[in-house]
């Protein structure tokens, strides 16, 4: 059984204000699904192909690869896709349900209870319950058992994220800007204090446009500059200042109705550390998987749901729904694609400390070929070009001697995170000690990448 508090015409939609998202999702990810499922995207679920992701410096002069080929989802019909594989398989939906608290009985994670599409309580039991209900869900915050899942999450590790589906007139050209082959994020402390700034095109004419920011660094961005902007007025001067982007409008066809304008809390640090408890599991924005970077969620959903799917169903073969029965997702969610996201979640926390001229500087000087490759595969870079014993390297690193010696503390402190992650306990009983371990090596960088007050 499949609860969503939507009526049946608009499966998965958030809020009231629609399915907001970046729309972006790798190639990669699609196949994963489609050689682990056989379930094959296209259109019209899939908008628009785009050759790669680039991240712009805040003053547009460099780029880097951040990810290779990928698609444009529309977001409102993908979800439809999914309803229709799904009931094939014969899973049935509770539509207009709202699930509130969960049940438990011996230790075990039972069932749920919550509201009809009337109003009137339900009452479901499950042999496990899977919770997809987003980054705040109270499923997971008032868990009622034992449990190593983490019920909070830290409002720093949360960013506030709006954009809008426009379509427009084209003026100036400039693929710092806009360019239909690409999907474009701009880092930009003033624009998008402590987080980062997206154009991803749906098309010649049609684009997903919006920002994302932490809440303290809007607010040490707004005290900086004497401002009083919140994340609304920073989108729409983003769309301002495009110079592509001519005579935009909000895109009103069928597939954008109530759609095209939203905002969306997302969490940007790593996974919860266990996703698994007796009887329970968590998935999606609930279990935190968007990146730390770019906030991207579709991706590392996908990745998870196969794995936890084929978990669970084993589970269910065995007779067996405890804890130890599902941990074998945590183990392989991490080997196949979480080992890297405590590491992102570093690099993010050290990107907060800088001023968009050390970003440029940055940006310019001390990514190598090397490093370059890694984003676009979605690994660390190791910032080889900061090593001190190189000659030829002098000049640039005493250009700014603070910003290279963080980026190799960052590049070591990834290392170290990686290697630890990779060392994930099989089994639940080594857990507590590999967990603390992480937690030591997290709060060391908390403390030495305290964001500035005064962002240039």
């Amino acid at each position: 059984m499949n609860l969503d508090r939507n009526p049946a015409a608009e499966p998965g939609k958030k809020t009231r204000n629609g399915w907001t998202c970046g729309d972006a999702v790798s190639r990669n990810s699609l196949n994963y699904l489609a050689s682990n499922l056989g379930i094959q995207y296209g259109r019209p679920e899939v908008e628009h192909d785009v050759k790669g992701i680039y991240v712009y410096s805040p003053d547009h002069k460099t780029k880097v690869l951040f990810e290779g080929e990928g698609h444009l989802l529309n977001r409102k019909l993908a979800p439809r896709r999914q309803v229709k594989d799904a009931q094939k398989l014969g899973v049935e939906f509770m539509w207009g349900a709202t699930a509130e608290r969960l049940l438990a009985e011996d230790g075990f994670i039972t069932g749920v209870t919550g509201r009809d599409s009337e109003g009137d309580p339900f009452r479901a039991t499950a042999k496990v319950v899977i919770d997809a209900t987003g980054s705040s869900s109270v499923l997971r915050r008032f868990l009622p058992i034992e449990s190593y899942i983490e019920r909070e999450i830290d409002m720093d590790d949360i960013e506030a994220t709006g954009r809008y589906i426009l379509e427009f007139d084209r003026g100036a050209e400039d693929e710092t800007y806009f360019t239909p082959e690409y999907c474009l994020i701009h880092l930009d402390q003033y624009i998008a204090a402590a987080g980062y700034a997206w154009v991803f095109p749906k098309g010649q004419n049609k684009v997903n446009i919006g920002l994302g920011v932490s809440k303290s660094g809007l607010d040490r961005r707004n005290r900086r500059f004497n401002k009083q902007d919140n994340l609304q007025s920073l989108i729409d001067e983003y769309v301002r200042a495009n110079t592509v982007i001519k005579n935009p409008r909000l895109a009103l066809g069928e597939a954008d109705e109530e759609n095209a304008k939203g905002n969306w809390q997302v969490p940007v640090r790593r996974q919860n550390d266990c996703m698994v408890a007796n009887g329970f599991a968590v998935v999606g924005d609930a279990a935190w998987l968007p990146r730390p970077l770019d906030a991207g969620g579709i991706g590392p959903s996908i990745y998870a749901s196969v794995i936890l799917g084929k978990v669970v169903a084993a589970a269910l073969e065995a007779n067996d729904t405890g804890q130890e029965s599902l941990w074998g997702y945590n183990v392989e969610y991490m080997k196949t694609h979480g080992f890297q996201m405590a590491s992102f979640e570093v690099l993010r926390r050290y990107l907060q400390t800088l001023t968009n001229e050390q970003i440029n500087y940055g940006m310019k000087h001390f990514l190598s070929e090397e490093d370059i490759q890694a984003i676009t595969d979605r690994k660390h870079p190791d910032f080889n070009r900061t090593q001190f014993f190189n000659p030829a390297m002098w000049f640039r690193v005493l250009g700014d001697l603070n910003l290279a010696r963080g980026l190799r503390y960052t590049a070591k402190k990834s290392q170290t995170l990686v290697t630890h992650n990779l060392e994930y306990p099989e089994s639940p009983g080594r857990f507590t000690a590999w967990r603390d371990h992480l937690r030591a090596e997290l709060r060391e960088t908390v403390e030495k990448f305290k964001p500035l007050d005064a962002l240039q």
